[in-house]
């Protein structure tokens, strides 16, 4: 897919005071660890993940995706009224109806004839949601389309902890498939897509490319589960052919990113990839022939942030001028399933916030490569 009329104009994230490190995770295992002898620092070893955050308790996704939705309009500067189409992409929603985007359109005060739904596409519903609205706009059918979505880790985490805990038919290598569900962070993130006859960037979203290789759908799964007469979440993935397939999916659809693009390796000034851990990172890099030097992280101390992983990490590349004018721009996003979606920007102009946002204790965090 090609583009000559959408831009890509402001972003706006929000993310938790709260934070849970890994080294606290494995205290919360101890009984685990104890019983199958594992070594500490074995979660921060194999994921590269050192911290992630968590909402305080009870908190409803949509709260968090105003906040970022309304600091995305506020920086891109643009009315509301000429918001034609808001999507809302994470994973965790506030029910299964109405559509969480409901109650985020409603306090954000978007027009009645503004297109407003959820998209669910496990770590690329954001990204998916992305594309929506940028054939909508090319189309001419809105001059500007709202993408939020907020992911909420806490339940997940706290319910593999326990579920680790009191399964003690567990085994090293049974235990490897709930490694995943303890990397996930929480955070939120908002994107701004609008006509260039309205932007003040001109930040140009040039291409898209996408596949699907659901043959792979069964390495990931995740839901509401029963443990021992109550309900939890939990998420079970085989770690290793996830990456194998991931790798093979990213590869495939990078080829098609630079067809699309027209593009070589050597244009791309900056990556922004789906933060998964130091491994993937790594070997994704490696297979694209990207420089790490040139790629922004945010997972050491974000963790998997899902759906919100790729977007919050290009909106603290932009406010850390890790990206700058004339920078080709690669967003390469991967999810369950399989499924990859990426996008090609030519960045221009950065239109940053008023203020921070984020806790004291995350102003000194840096990207690491």
């Amino acid at each position: 897919m090609r583009y000559q009329h959408v831009c890509l104009e402001a972003f706006g994230y929000s993310l938790p005071d709260e934070v849970l490190t890994s080294e606290e995770i494995e205290t919360h295992l101890a009984p685990l660890y104890q019983r199958l002898r594992l070594p500490e620092g074995r979660l921060e070893l194999i994921s590269g993940i050192r911290e992630r955050r968590l909402w305080p308790r009870g908190m409803r996704p949509s709260e968090q995706s105003i906040v970022s939705g309304r600091r995305a309009i506020e920086t891109a500067g643009i009315d509301p009224e000429r918001i034609g189409a808001l999507i809302h992409g994470s994973v965790c929603r506030d029910y299964l109806e109405p559509a969480t985007a409901c109650r985020v359109h409603h306090h954000l005060g978007l027009p009645e004839r503004c297109q407003t739904y959820d998209v669910s596409n496990a770590c690329l519903g954001l990204l998916s949601g992305m594309v929506q609205v940028a054939n909508l706009i090319e189309l001419g059918q809105i001059e500007a389309g709202l993408v939020v979505g907020t992911e909420d880790s806490r339940h997940l985490v706290e319910s593999t902890i326990a579920a680790l805990n009191a399964d003690e038919s567990l085994t090293r290598e049974s235990v490897k498939s709930a490694v995943a569900s303890l990397t996930i962070g929480s955070a939120s993130a908002a994107v701004m897509l609008t006509h260039k006859s309205i932007s003040r960037t001109q930040n140009r979203l040039t291409a898209a490319a996408i596949r699907s290789h659901s043959r792979h759908y069964q390495l990931c799964e995740g839901g509401i589960q029963d443990q021992g007469g109550s309900s939890a979440l939990l998420m079970q993935t085989d770690s290793e052919k996830l990456l194998a397939g991931g790798l093979a999916t990213g590869k495939a659809t990078y080829l098609d990113f630079i067809t699309e693009s027209g593009w070589s390796s050597d244009d791309v000034q900056r990556s922004i990839c789906h933060q998964v851990g130091g491994t993937h990172r790594k070997m994704m890099l490696q297979s694209l022939e990207l420089s790490p030097e040139r790629d922004f992280c945010t997972f050491p101390w974000l963790g998997n942030t899902g759906s919100v992983a790729l977007p919050i990490t290009m909106a603290l590349a932009v406010e850390r001028g890790f990206i700058e004018p004339r920078d080709h721009v690669a967003m390469l996003g991967i999810g369950s399933g399989i499924n990859c979606v990426m996008l090609a920007v030519d960045w221009q102009k950065s239109l940053l916030p008023s203020g921070s946002y984020q806790p004291a204790s995350e102003a000194l965090a840096v990207h690491s490569s």
